[in-house]
């Protein structure tokens, strides 16, 4: 169950490193750790009620 919240963080560090490859500033690409941050935080949540539900 603990491995569903390292989703958002390796998406996170997946999004950083294609900002550096392609030298964008971090601040720029903010709004995508936003956006990976809560889809990520959201199918974490979905997914720990579908295991409550179901278990």
């Amino acid at each position: 169950m603990a491995r569903m919240f390292l989703i958002p963080l390796l998406l996170a560090l997946a999004w950083w490193a294609f900002l550096l490859y392609f030298r964008i500033p971090i601040k720029q690409g903010a709004k995508g750790f936003y956006w990976i941050i809560g889809i990520g935080g959201g199918l974490a949540a979905f997914l720990s009620l579908m295991m409550v539900l179901t278990h």
